[in-house]
């Protein structure tokens, strides 16, 4: 067996090297960019209800002040009208968020059930999953996102907590529109 740092020498000069999860995000969030057709299951827990509708989602790039900070923005749209949305107010049939990423975190304007803006926790699963964790008000939130095959699909499963109590379990199946 070979010794990779056999004098434990950590001094690695001016410019030590680095490992940079914010350049991995970077690299993942650039490969989520463009339009994307949602295929939503929703269980809503306290009505017992399961609902199906597609949505269409916008990711785009922004330009920052910063070249270490990347933003993006999210719109969202229905495909066509939807009574999920009249029965469920506390969704936004439509809308639009700003984030950018600092670290290992997602600072976001605001959230899809709130208008409060808040920070995401991110978890780097491997090169084609991410684990955003976010917690507002009263909320609870885990989601992973994994792309399939060359980034041409996304899968998303997300959990939502309202008061320690498993309230909302959403799967979105993602196809790639627009790149």
């Amino acid at each position: 067996m070979v010794a990779i740092n056999p004098k434990k020498n950590l001094h690695f000069g001016e410019n030590p090297p680095e490992i940079n999860l914010n350049s991995n995000l970077k690299r993942w969030f650039s490969r989520n960019i463009g339009l994307w057709k949602s295929n939503r299951t929703y269980f809503l827990d306290e009505a017992q209800k399961t609902y199906n509708l597609s949505m269409n989602i916008n990711i785009q790039a922004l330009e920052s002040k910063s070249e270490w900070e990347s933003h993006y923005k999210f719109t969202w749209y229905p495909e066509k009208k939807y009574n999920f949305f009249d029965e469920n107010p506390q969704y936004k049939e439509r809308g639009e968020m700003h984030a950018f990423l600092k670290g290992h975190q997602l600072k976001r304007e605001n959230f899809y059930l709130s208008n409060d803006e808040g920070i995401s926790n991110i978890k780097q699963v491997d090169e084609h999953e991410m684990i955003f964790e976010s917690s507002y008000k009263d909320w609870h939130i885990l989601e992973h996102t994994r792309l399939v095959d060359s980034d041409n699909y996304r899968f998303r499963v997300i959990y939502s907590w309202n008061k320690d109590m498993l309230k909302i379990v959403e799967n979105h199946h993602e196809i790639k529109i627009i790149k």
